[in-house]
């Protein structure tokens, strides 16, 4: 079945959705193989274009793009110690330790993200992992963004089954938990929670129910192949995230990373047409770093497959193109937004 495609002599063109039914049997088997994705990325740029716009027409014929939005619910204090987030309480950088948001702060800023256009309203705190009298806090907000007719996501660090269960029953559509790199560059970026947690996470939030929001961020030393293998992972998940959230590592003073080279924008693209390519209907966001890159890298994203993007001025604690320049920039595209707040679930 896979004859056609290998390491040596990857599928270079998409004719129909036969072809597009093929390279889904390649994912949905768990086929993905780092040398595979690798020849991918050495793709002629223009081909690898063109391959990875032709699996997101068939994929996504609407051609919309999904509005999110994020608020970070509890600043800061992190005891963990990922080396790319100023939020990690033993960096000296100028976020600072906050509590966890009141249930009306929270509704006001749902509120304003949907009279501004967003259909998903994301939630993250910096916890390692929530407490369960977190999770009662967590789920009174969650049950009034519902109300509100948003889709949810929340980030709340690692999850035990029982919580995930918790939020599952309140009504969170995404539980967002990134991979963040590959298994062998992982500990080069985090020393105080292992691969295997996260994987442990994600399996709780599937047997919950929930649809998973899974990503990373490129761009922190690693190399092509270590990006090849944290795509890999993330494409051989069963099933691969609904929603896939590719950061650009926006370094930030007194954190380790703050003095990395930027990753090259062309690699950049690459990362998305690929991602695109091995999750086909996944939707593939346009996540932390877009302000950095520019207008021109990020039509560059769509046309590779992106169809997602955080919107708004600020993230966690990094800044976003302001909201009326993503509306200028997708109307001067033509790209329609989604307008249904319907979850589009993959399993």
């Amino acid at each position: 079945m896979l004859d056609t495609q290998t390491a040596e002599k990857p599928l270079t063109h998409f004719k129909s959705k036969a072809d597009l039914s093929q390279q889904s049997a390649v994912e949905a088997s768990g086929a993905w193989t780092v040398a595979q994705i690798e020849a991918l990325f050495a793709l002629p740029f223009n081909d690898l274009m063109a391959q990875a716009q032709e699996i997101h027409r068939l994929s996504f014929p609407e051609g919309d793009v999904e509005l999110a939005t994020l608020l970070s619910i509890k600043t800061g204090g992190c005891p963990e110690d990922c080396s790319y987030c100023p939020q990690a309480a033993r960096y000296d950088t100028d976020v600072k330790a906050e509590k966890l948001l009141g249930l009306e702060e929270v509704l006001e800023a749902a509120k304003a993200a949907k009279a501004a256009g967003s259909n998903r309203f994301c939630m993250g705190a910096a916890w390692r992992e929530p407490k369960d009298r977190d999770i009662e806090k967590v789920t009174a907000m969650i049950k009034g963004v519902k109300a509100l007719g948003l889709e949810t996501c929340a980030t709340l660090g690692m999850l035990e089954a029982g919580q995930a269960q918790a939020l599952q029953e309140a009504g969170l559509d995404f539980y967002n938990h990134n991979l963040d790199t590959s298994e062998d560059f992982y500990r080069s970026v985090i020393s105080t929670r292992g691969y295997q947690d996260r994987l442990d996470t994600l399996s709780n939030v599937r047997a919950a129910g929930m649809s998973v929001c899974c990503g990373g961020i490129v761009g922190m030393g690693e190399s092509r192949q270590q990006r090849a293998a944290f795509l890999a992972r993330l494409a051989n998940l069963n099933p691969y995230p609904e929603s896939v959230p590719i950061n650009h590592l926006v370094p930030v003073a007194g954190t380790p990373l703050a003095d990395q080279k930027p990753l090259d924008p062309i690699e950049f693209v690459r990362t998305i047409a690929v991602a695109r390519i091995t999750m086909p209907k996944a939707r593939v966001r346009l996540s932390a770093g877009r302000q950095e890159l520019g207008r021109a890298v990020q039509a560059m994203c769509f046309m590779a497959g992106a169809n997602s993007i955080f919107y708004g001025e600020q993230l966690l604690t990094t800044g976003n193109p302001e909201a009326e320049q993503d509306r200028e920039l997708l109307a001067e595209l033509g790209l329609k937004t989604k307008q249904s707040c319907k979850t589009e679930v993959l399993v």
